[in-house]
Order: C-alpha cells, then structure tokens, then sequence
C-alpha cells in the first residue's frame, strides 16, 4: 500500500507564559485575548511594560496565518524581532523575521513579521487584500510618522475588504479614542504604568543650548562633563538623549575623553551598521565595563536599552520644518516635547528604581510643547500623494486619517506628480505611477534611478545613477556643499560610511537595472509621447528620451540630480557671486571655500534656510550640488521650459517683452512692441507687484471689502475672503473686468464694483441683514458700524455713539447671524470716549453711575439720568428735548 500523505506540521505556538514572564503587559493578558478576538484593538501600555513584546506573539497564537508589526525604525524591528526570537527559543528568521531596507531574514515557518511601515506600505499597495496575512499590528502609533498614519487609515478600509483582518496600534501615549474611531470603534485596553520610583533633577547649562547654527559646542561640553558625573555617582549604565547623529558622535567623543577606559561609551542612531546598533541595544554581559549609550530619539519610545537606570536628557529634539514658500524641507533642532521628556525620563525606571537628569532648567520643561506635531503637518507629502492616489483616494480625500494632509501642500505634491507622468489630471495613478509605488525608494529617487539608467551615456548607467542616489538619500554632508568631491571619496573608500553606501548603491543598482528590464526603453505611462514632456522618461512612452551629455563623473552626478528634482536647477546670478536662482523661484547660497563656485549652471539636491553671510543675503544655503551643462539643465528640465510674453506699466506707459525661462530662470528677454491686448496684463502685474496699497481705494470700498471680510470670516464659503492675499490671487476675477484698453492709471479703477462681483449669488441679497451699513439706535438715529480690517483675526464691529443715544438698550446688537456682538464706544457730549463695552445690560447696572458722577457736572446741559432703564434716548440737551 502506498504510504500516507504526511500532514502538514501544525503552526508554530508561542510560550506566551515564557515570554511574558516579568512582563507587566501580561496582566492583562484575557483582555488582550478578547480584544484581538473583536477583529480590532487599541493598546495604550506605558514604556517598560513589555507591550511590543508580548502583545505580537499572543495575537500571533490566535491568528491563522501571517502576523505582521510595524516599529517606525529599523533598528527596533531588530531589536523587537531579536527579543522575541531569544524569549521563544527559536532562530531569528524562524517563527519570527523581520524585513527591513535591503536586509530580509524570514522562512517558511514565520509566524510573525517585524517591519518597518514604509515596506508595509508598499507590500499592501501592491495587494490590498493581504493574502496569507492575519494580523497587522502597528507600534509607536503616537510618533505620528507619516507613513504609520497612512497605514492607519488604509487598514482601516482594508477590512472592509478582509473582514477576518485583525488590525491592531500599539502605544505608549496616544489618543486611544481618536486611533479606535478610525479603526470603526476598535476595543481599547489600557495597561498601567510598571515605573518603579524615579528621581528627577535639573542640571541646566550655563550657556545656551542653540545659537543660530544649532547646538553649540559648549552645551555639548557641559551636557559630556553633567553624563560622567552623573554615572559616576550612580554608578550604573546610563542613557544619554541628543537631538542627532553628529551630536551623538560629539558627545561620545567628549564622554570617552573623560572616563576613559572605565566606562564603555557606545553610539546609536540610524546611521550606524547593525552591528553597531545592535551592540548598543543588546545589553551589558556580565563581567563587561559599565556602559554609556548616546542615542537620538530612536531609544525613546520605540525599543528598550537593558541595564539602563540613568537617563541624561539634553531636552532637544530633530524635526522635519518645510518652507514652502521656497520649496525646503530640512530637519532643525528644536526643543523636545513634554511627552518625549517623560518618555526618556521613564527608561531610567523600566527594570527597578532609575535617575533622570535634565540638562535644562525646570522653567523651560512648562514651555516645551505638549506634544510634537504629526509628520503629516510638516514634511514634504509627494511620496505620501502617490501612495494616496494608487490607494484610489487622491489627496486623501475619503480616507480616515487622523489628521488631514495640509491642502497646499498635498496639491503641491500632486502637481509635482503630475509633471512626472505618475498621476492624471484627476490625480489617479498612471501605469507609470503605480510602478514607481511599489519600488522600494521614493518618487524622486525612482525618476533618478530609472531614467539615469536609460539616459547617461557610457556603459551602465544604473550603476553611475545608483551611487549618487546613494550618497543624497543617506546622512552624508557634502564639505561645501560639493556632491562629486563626497562622491570621489565615497568611491575612493575615503568617506565616512562608505560601507553603508556601498551597501545602499548595490540595493539601487538592482533596483535600477531590475525595473529597466521590466519596463524596456518604453515605461508605460497614462499619455501618448506627444503629450509628455520631453524632460521625463519616467511617465513616457513611445520615442526614446534624448540622452543626456555628461563629460565626467562630476557632471554626471549633476545630470543624476537634475532629473529627481528639475525644479532645484539653479542658475548663478552674476559673475563672482555665490548666489544662485533656483527654477522653483527660490534663491539660495553656496557655502564659502565651496568647490562649485563659478559654475554657472547647478543640479541642488538639497538647500537649507539660513541667515547672515553663510546664506550672501538669498536666506537659503545649498548643502548638495553638482555641476551641470546648460545643454543637460534643458534636456532635464524640459517641461520647465516655457516662453511668455509680459507687460509692465513704467511711469504709464505699457512696456511689453518676449521672454524664455526655465522655471523662474530668465534665459532671454527682448521688448517688443505692446498691443492693446497687453495693458490689462500690465495693469494686473502692477497690482500684483505694488499690493492693494497702490489701488488707493476710496472709503467705500474699504467699507465693503471689510464687511465681507467679516462675514467670510464668520461663515466661510460661499461668501469670498477679503485678504489681501487672496484678493492678489484672484485679480482676474474681480479687478481685470474693471480694465480697459484706455486704463494705465491705478486711481481710476472701479474697485468697489470689482469687490461686488466676488459675491456670490443668491446669498449676496443677504448682505445688508448680515453686516448692516449702519445701525439704528433708540433716540432714533443710526450710527455708522466700522467693521475690522480682513486681516485682524478677532476684530469686532464697532459703533460709536453718544451714551444718551442708548438709554433702554438692554441687549447688544450681534450682526451675522447673532455670532458677532457690536463693540460700542459710548461718546461724551463732546464726542470724547467714555467707556467701552460689549455688554450694554451689566454697564448700565454698573459703571454707568461712575461716568455719570463724573460726568453730569462737566455736561449739564445733557440728560445723566439715575436710571438709565426708563429714561428716553435722546441726542439732544435737556432743553431742547423739553420743547
């Protein structure tokens, strides 16, 4: 007889009871149970209580399949997925792996997946539905990273796809109520504070922490000499929170100088090889030296250093800032939040009594911000637009989010993927944009991999493309902001973390290569080549892009460069400057010493905000660049190039030219004769240029822009704003109707009846109800309401009127809709102000019998009645009022 078929070996169980020895979290192991079991959960467990540990192997036991956890950075996915592979007694890569950029350790057998939340995002816009996975679990919810928060709401739909789709959060601090909303009323399980007793001290510093260019070097002294005394009097492992890597690097060098070879001093942050991080995070081993590790914010939340009871807290944090005004995105140095302080604080008491010093004074802890803002508020969203878009709902819209995407700035990303052949009109993914997704870089890194590969001349270009984009997405600084002397280095081995770039440009060398095989020389995209422009391969198809012409390995670096960012090729401004004209309209500075001064053509990669001399007066500083021929700034920014023809009004007398630009790039300008056609153009460019000011507008259209600047203020659309810089941006709509052929003066023009055709209809019949004019008063008369300036937030209309005018006047008039009350300002006889008060009943009642006291023997010709309630209003002198 045959043999059986062998049955299939039974699913890995987790030794919840093993693992979770010790563990606070596993108190509340039944309610974990029950909550995983409801199909969504919120868990709020403060640090130290062992949540990432036990929480995910327990789910795990309870799911049939693949249980995915996410930890925001890819030294905690280690660190967790180490953790529990040595509590479970099992291989790393065996019932529990981990995936993170380049590095993959899972089998057959997993069970539970560690990654970070950018390889979830992409594994689930490539399959929604998540085959084969049970379970997602996302941790340090309350980082608020971009990508955590995407993957939040996208999860959130994904089970209505996956009704058997547990989704989980996980958190130290969070708003619990606010993750289980958008997780359609998950359960929510809140496990007490484990803490055991912690002492807090201050240890501010003499001299300041920040200056203009940063942390100053003396901060970083006294915070070096604050650690080692501190662990000299504790006597134990000590963890010391700076805001960056270069800090990190700083202190550990000024601690090593002083405890010399008594005390371990270890680095952690994101740039080190795992090796590195991982001794840092693994532990003292008995017999080993006492330890001191210098770590950015990684250790504060998202993993555990053991043997910690010292914290040393330099009270600053690392946040994405973006200007876009002048298209920036850059980390500054800022101080942390209150929930970070105690974050860090509490690691000193995670496994027995703890010491946390703050080297700051205890006054600034009340003006640190409560919380710190979500990624989403600040940091350039063109990659979350694509990953929104391929998820079917453009801009966010429609997706439960805990916080919208900034509207600027999300139609900012989406033009920018528009341009790029990655979206359509509508901002639905093209082919193009849906492969460029699923590849593991960002958009902007794709464009350089995958069209430096198709167009850079020489044998491979996808490796020459690979190294630059390996050196600009990693933490290296260019000396001088000079991208091929860090690239020469790089490949010299000279370079600080050359191994990890190494590592990072074979990773984009396959990605490159790879994704040239797929899509051949002809990438799909959602136009056809005539209605593409001819700058980007990317979102092309048909005709073969032109090549690109670079000599040397210098400008093939800036061929590489303009290609991911078209809008940051720059132009000098004159001959012996620094300074530069990006395309985006920015200004910005090479550093002095910089070994691109003079060229006259640049690719910027990067550009940071900065003041005084460093900035030649642009405000701005270039931090990565490289040289580039004008023939390849055309080639790469063709859809850039644009021809225009302008007018000005000079000394009334319209001048027109015809102009070429690449971006904001003038490349020429010459007069031509103007036209009729080109005054309105002329008038509108000096409104534009001089502001409202230069209008001169005539009191009633001061009036009239400010009565809608309240009522827009107060009810929103349809009713206009009023601000200047919205009035600016919509010239065309009101003012130019107002123009003529004949008009070359600013005085004569019709405003008030260019404001009027901003109403909109039928509610502008609503007008004169909403903001009155003037108001009637009791004596009979009415009084002119002088409503605020659009620009002042929370002013009031105001009515001023003499006192008298208002005897009997219990309640305050309230003007749009009773939302607004009218500010009075009641006048002497003598029209001087006597008081001024929104609450007419309570002045009455009260300071009333002062003004009168006062005032009845300086004016007594006028009524100053005992009891305002009863006597009439009037305007006039008792005599007359008597005839």
């Amino acid at each position: 007889m045959p043999a059986a078929p062998s049955a299939s070996p039974a699913p890995h169980r987790f030794d919840l009871d093993a693992i979770g020895a010790g563990l606070p979290v596993a108190a509340a192991r039944s309610e974990l149970e029950a909550a995983a079991r409801s199909g969504a959960m919120v868990v709020t467990a403060p640090p130290g209580t062992g949540k990432t540990t036990l929480v995910p192997p327990l789910v795990a036991n309870l799911a049939e399949g693949l249980t995915l956890v996410t930890q925001p950075r890819r030294v905690a996915v280690r660190a967790a997925a180490r953790r529990i592979a040595q509590l479970d007694g099992s291989p790393l890569g065996g019932p529990v792996g981990f995936t993170v950029r380049g590095q993959r350790e899972v089998s057959a057998g997993t069970r539970l997946e560690m990654l970070t939340p950018g390889v979830l995002l992409r594994r689930l816009l490539a399959e929604p539905e998540l085959p084969g996975v049970a379970a997602v679990l996302l941790d340090e919810v309350h980082e608020r990273s971009l990508d955590t928060d995407l993957l939040l709401g996208m999860l959130a739909e994904a089970r209505q796809l996956r009704e058997d789709l547990l989704v989980g959060a996980m958190s130290a601090t969070l708003d619990a109520a606010a993750v289980a909303g958008v997780l359609d009323g998950a359960a929510i399980v809140e496990v007490p504070s484990a803490l055991h007793p912690l002492t807090v001290s201050y240890a501010p510093s003499p001299v300041p922490r920040l200056d203009a260019r940063g942390i100053t070097r003396e901060y970083l002294d006294h915070l070096a000499r604050t650690t080692a005394r501190a662990q000299r009097d504790q006597g134990t492992d000590a963890l010391v929170f700076v805001p960056g890597a270069r800090e990190v690097d700083e202190v550990v060098s000024r601690l090593q100088g002083l405890v010399g070879a008594e005390v371990e001093v270890l680095a952690l942050h994101g740039r080190l090889p795992a090796s590195q991080q991982d001794r840092a995070t693994g532990g003292r081993r008995p017999g080993e030296l006492p330890r001191i590790v210098v770590s950015t914010s990684l250790a504060e939340s998202s993993l555990t250093v053991p043997g910690v009871h010292l914290v040393v807290d330099a009270g600053l944090s690392r946040e994405v800032r973006r200007d876009r005004g002048r298209d920036m995105s850059g980390l500054v140095t800022v101080s942390a939040s209150r929930a970070a302080a105690e974050q860090r604080a509490g690691r000193a008491a995670r496994q027995g009594p703890g010491a946390a010093v703050r080297v700051f004074a205890q006054s600034d802890l009340a003006g640190m911000p409560a919380q710190s803002p979500p990624e989403i508020s600040s940091a350039d969203l063109t990659d979350a637009a694509l990953s929104l878009a391929c998820w079917g709902t453009p801009r966010g819209e429609g997706l439960p989010l805990l916080t919208p995407p900034p509207a600027g700035e999300i139609a900012a990303a989406e033009q920018t993927l528009h341009a790029l052949g990655l979206v359509d009109d509508e901002g639905r993914p093209t082919p193009s944009g849906t492969r460029v997704a699923r590849l593991p870089v960002g958009v902007r890194e794709a464009r350089a991999l995958v069209d430096g590969a198709q167009r850079l001349p020489g044998r491979d270009g996808a490796r020459t493309a690979a190294e630059v984009v390996a050196a600009v997405s990693d933490d290296h600084r260019p000396t001088g902001g000079d991208l091929p002397r860090l690239l020469a280095d790089l490949r010299a081995g000279r370079a600080p973390g050359v191994d990890r770039w190494r590592r990072e440009r074979d990773r984009l060398t396959r990605i490159a290569r790879g994704s040239a095989e797929r899509s051949g020389s002809s990438a799909a995209g959602h136009k056809g080549a005539a209605e593409q422009p001819s700058g980007s391969s990317v979102g092309r198809r048909g005709a073969a892009p032109p090549l690109l012409t670079a000599t040397d390995a210098a400008h093939q670096a800036g061929a590489v460069l303009a290609l991911a960012r078209p809008e940051r090729i720059a132009h000098l401004t004159a001959d012996g400057s620094r300074s530069y004209l990006l395309a985006s309209g920015t200004r910005a500075a090479l550093p002095e010493g910089s070994g691109l001064l003079g060229r006259d053509w640049l690719a910027v990669w990067e550009v940071q905000r900065a003041e005084g001399r460093a900035a030649d007066g642009t405000g701005a500083v270039i931090r990565a660049a490289a040289p580039l021929s004008e023939e390849n700034a055309f080639l790469a920014g063709a859809e850039l190039l644009v021809s225009e023809r302008t007018a000005r009004l000079e000394h009334g007398t319209v001048r027109a030219r015809q102009r070429r630009l690449l971006g904001a790039i003038e490349l020429t300008s010459t007069p031509v004769t103007a036209t009729a056609k080109d005054t309105v153009p002329a008038v509108l460019t000096e409104v534009r240029a001089r502001g409202l000011a230069g209008l001169a507008m005539n009191e009633p259209a001061t009036a009239l822009r400010a009565r809608l600047g309240l009522v827009h203020r107060e009810l929103g659309a349809p009713w206009p704003a009023m601000d200047e810089a919205s009035l600016l941006e919509r010239l065309e709509n009101w003012l130019a109707p107002q123009l003529s052929a004949r008009t070359t003066k600013l005085s004569g023009i019709d405003v008030t009846g260019g404001l009027r055709l901003l109403l909109p209809w039928p509610e502008a019949s609503e007008l004169a109800e909403l903001v009155p004019e003037r108001l009637a008063v009791p004596s009979g008369n009415t009084a002119r309401i002088h409503y605020p300036a659009p620009e002042a937030e929370d002013g009031r209309p105001v009515v001023a009127v003499k006192l008298q005018e208002l005897f009997g006047l219990a309640e305050t008039p309230r003007l749009v809709r009773g939302r607004v009350p009218v500010l009075f300002h009641l006048l002497s006889p003598a029209r001087h102000p006597l008081a001024i008060t929104d609450d007419l009943r309570s002045f009455w009642d009260g300071p009333y019998r002062e003004v009168r006291k006062e005032m009845r023997g300086r004016y007594p010709k006028h009524p100053w009645p005992e009891d305002p309630w009863t006597a009439p209003a009037t305007a006039r002198t008792k005599r007359a009022a008597g005839r």
